[in-house]
């Protein structure tokens, strides 16, 4: 009997919790909103605290340019990355020919995209640092002297 009590309850409790987990899977993740606002938040550090400083910043896998599966990075318009908030040893490496699973220069994309409009949003397929699954991802970038900053988000 106690053992009956003790699953009817578990199962309560699941059934409760069920219409939760939409909400609580969103929110593991950033939304659109937030990688910009990261973005901007990072621009803004960048241009308060200096190049030094704000790339050591960015480079910390916990400090406060990550959240969640949002993370900064920092590239230079030659496509060398100076900052990965989710992967340090893509630093001072030289980007710009690298594609996503589909061929597309991504890299290539923020640049362009940052030296024309001086900010917007780029499609690519990217492996998310918490899942580890390749996604579609979509980063906003924004050009800040002579680097493009950004932040992205896996849909």
């Amino acid at each position: 009997m106690k053992l009956l009590k003790l699953l009817t309850g578990a199962a309560l409790s699941l059934c409760m919790l069920a219409p939760l987990t939409p909400a609580l899977a969103a929110a593991a993740h950033g939304s659109a909103d937030e990688a910009m606002a990261l973005a901007k938040k990072a621009v803004k550090y960048y241009k308060a605290n200096g190049r030094e400083k704000a790339l050591a910043e960015f480079n910390k896998p916990n400090g406060e340019f990550v959240d969640r599966d949002l993370y900064i990075t920092a590239t230079g318009v030659d496509g060398v990355t100076v900052a990965h908030g989710a992967n340090p040893k893509l630093v001072g490496k030289s980007l710009m020919e690298l594609k996503d699973v589909d061929g597309k220069a991504f890299i290539k994309s923020f640049v362009e995209v940052a030296n024309t409009k001086g900010s917007g949003w780029v499609d690519y397929k990217w492996p998310n640092p918490v899942t580890k699954v390749i996604e579609q991802k979509s980063s906003y970038v924004e050009k800040v002297d002579n680097l493009v900053i950004t932040c992205g988000i896996y849909k």
